[in-house]
Parts: C-alpha cells; structure tokens; sequence
C-alpha cells in the first residue's frame, strides 16, 4: 500500500486522527503537544494518532495529501480540520467541541 492510500485508509477508518511528531503520550513537539492537549480538554483521550517521525513517506504524504505544508494536521470525520493554529482558533471558539460532540451522537 502506498503512502496516499495509507493515509487515505487511517483517515477515513478513525473518526478523530491525529498525524503528528512523536505520540499523544509523547510528543515530539510544541504544536502537537498543543492539539494533544486540546482534544484532551474537549474529552477526546482516545483518538487515532500517527507519528510522522517514523516514516519518512507518510511525512511527505500527508502535507501532499491535505495540500498542508505542516504537521501536525488534525482530521474529525474524514475532513481535514487543519494544524495547530486553526485547531487552537477552533477550540476557543467553541467550534471543536461541536465538531467532537457530534461524533459522540453519531
């Protein structure tokens, strides 16, 4: 399976997906760290993670992929969400914990 259709696969078989540096236990830095935090605050502990670290294609294949030039990138549903500033904005709108809630009635 190649790097797209990898990714293509997490994203659409987990419905919150996390592709960052390092692990939600662990991350690798700030910005991830941020979006890990954030989805714990809105309740999400469990949810997809991939660490971009540890395959070099997957790296490269998600920024081709979302057409996002930066990692980490957060995916609800299927649909890109997008990065750490846009999750962040989200967040402190109100706009997450809608997203993230309509996947608990779903």
């Amino acid at each position: 399976m190649d790097a797209q259709a990898q990714i293509r696969e997490t994203v659409t078989s987990n419905p919150v997906v996390l592709f960052m540096k390092g692990t939600p236990q662990a991350p690798q830095c700030g910005f991830s760290a941020t979006v890990v935090q954030i989805l714990k605050a809105c309740g999400r502990e469990q949810f997809a993670s991939v660490n971009v670290l540890v395959d070099p294609e997957i790296r490269q294949g998600i920024k081709d992929y979302s057409n996002w030039p930066t990692v980490p990138q957060l995916y609800i549903n299927g649909e890109f969400v997008g990065g750490c500033d846009i999750v962040k904005e989200m967040y402190q709108a109100g706009e997450l914990q809608k997203e993230l809630a309509k996947l608990a009635t779903a």
